[in-house]
Order: structure tokens, then C-alpha cells, then sequence
């Protein structure tokens, strides 16, 4: 790669787009794992559609994720019309509807990896911790959680990776504008579509540099997972 590309490399994508998925793992990291904690012990009429819903943005078009969004958080949706009633606030072309869009699509990833994870632990010990009076929220934090973490926090990395990625749902919800909204994947996108291939290359390189970092680290988590039994 010609070092002189370097030079042209605008870091306002960069940064922004670690913004945006740190902003959205987090979502997705306590979303993701209470919800898999409730459907890997309840069972209740319906459960598995509600399990096919949680898993729905890993099988849908991005596209298809974008316009529900907009559906729900758009200036005429009935949570954006709240929020812009309430606060005077719209999520549309802006970073914070980058992450909304990011968070949902990377949820499948710690939801899927937490419900496993959370399948198995032994309900003994759970069990055990409430013979002994812990309350629910206890149980989950001092027994359930810990035995689980390594399973969860793999499919965090993974929801990272995944939300740094994310290219149709966020440009459905906060377009692609240059210094407010332009991620990683969107630069990627101008700069190819502009003709622009060392750029494109140079920003790939980066975007497949940090991602395979990702991608080793939540493997070794796992890893260390079956190899403790944890």
C-alpha cells in the first residue's frame, strides 16, 4: 500500500464509527443478555416466536432492518414522534440513530452466544443460591452471570465487530453525511463508488485490521470457555 494514502485517510470516519459501536454494544451487551436470561429459563406460550424475533436482524436484509427502524423511530413513527414531542429530539441523520440501528443489528449476536451460555449453567447452583434467600437480581449476578461471562462477553466482540460493519440499516436511518453520520463502511462505499480504489483499499485494510483483532479476541474468550468448563 502506497504510504502516501495514509495521509488521506480522514479520521472522523474512524473515530466516529468506534463511537457508534461502542455506544451500540453497550446497548446491545444488556439487552442482549437479559433477554437471554429470561428465555433460557422461561417457558411460556409464544416463547419461540419471541426467540425468532430476538434472532430476526441476523436473517433479514439490512434494508429491511432500516425501514422498520424508520417505522419506529422516524419523525411519523410512534417512539420518534415521542421523543421529538418530549425532548425536541429526532434520532434520524444523526450518529445517535447510527447506533439505534447498530445496537439492533448486532443484538442477535450477544443474545444467541448469552442464551447458550446461560443454558449452561447448572440450575443447581441457582437453585442452591435461593435456598439460602438470595433474591432473583442476586441470583443472576452472583451465580448465574459469572458462571456465563465468558459466553457472553464472546458474543459481545462478536456484536462489536458486527456494529463497526453495519452499512444498510444505518444508512436507512442516519444517511451518510460526512463528519455528523459517515462511518467506516460508508467511506468505504463513497470512496469505491467515486473511483477512489487505494482509498477504498486503505480503508478496508483498517476496517479488516480491527475486526480480526475482534474476531481473535472473542475467540480466545471462547476458547478459554470450553477449556474451564466456565
Amino acid at each position: 500500500m502506497d504510504t502516501s494514502i495514509i495521509g488521506r485517510i480522514d479520521p472522523a470516519p474512524l473515530v466516529l464509527t468506534l463511537k457508534v459501536a461502542a455506544v451500540a454494544t453497550a446497548c446491545a451487551f444488556v439487552a442482549g443478555a437479559a433477554s437471554a436470561r429470561l428465555m433460557s429459563r422461561a417457558r411460556f406460550p409464544g416463547s419461540g416466536w419471541l426467540d425468532a424475533l430476538f434472532a430476526m436482524p441476523l436473517v433479514l436484509p439490512p434494508t429491511v432492518v432500516g425501514y422498520y427502524l424508520i417505522v419506529v423511530v422516524g419523525r411519523n413513527g410512534f417512539l420518534g414522534r415521542w421523543l421529538m414531542d418530549v425532548f425536541g429530539m429526532s434520532l434520524v441523520f444523526t450518529w445517535q440513530g447510527a447506533a439505534v440501528a447498530a445496537s439492533v443489528a448486532s443484538f442477535p449476536l450477544v443474545y444467541k452466544s448469552a442464551r447458550a451460555a446461560f443454558e449452561g449453567v447448572d440450575t443447581a447452583y441457582e437453585d442452591a443460591a435461593r435456598t439460602l434467600g438470595q433474591t432473583e437480581a442476586s441470583v443472576f449476578f452472583r451465580v448465574s452471570f459469572p458462571l456465563a461471562w465468558r459466553g457472553v462477553m464472546a458474543g459481545t466482540m462478536l456484536a462489536f465487530a458486527r456494529a463497526m460493519g453495519e452499512f444498510g440499516a444505518t444508512l436507512m436511518v442516519a444517511g451518510n453525511l460526512p463528519g455528523r453520520t459517515q462511518t467506516l463502511s460508508l467511506a468505504i462505499y463513497d470512496a469505491v463508488a467515486s473511483g477512489d480504489d487505494a482509498l477504498g483499499m486503505a480503508l478496508v485494510a483498517v476496517t479488516t485490521v480491527i475486526c480480526m483483532v475482534v474476531l481473535v479476541g472473542s475467540g480466545r474468550i471462547l476458547n478459554g470457555a470450553y477449556n474451564t468448563g466456565a
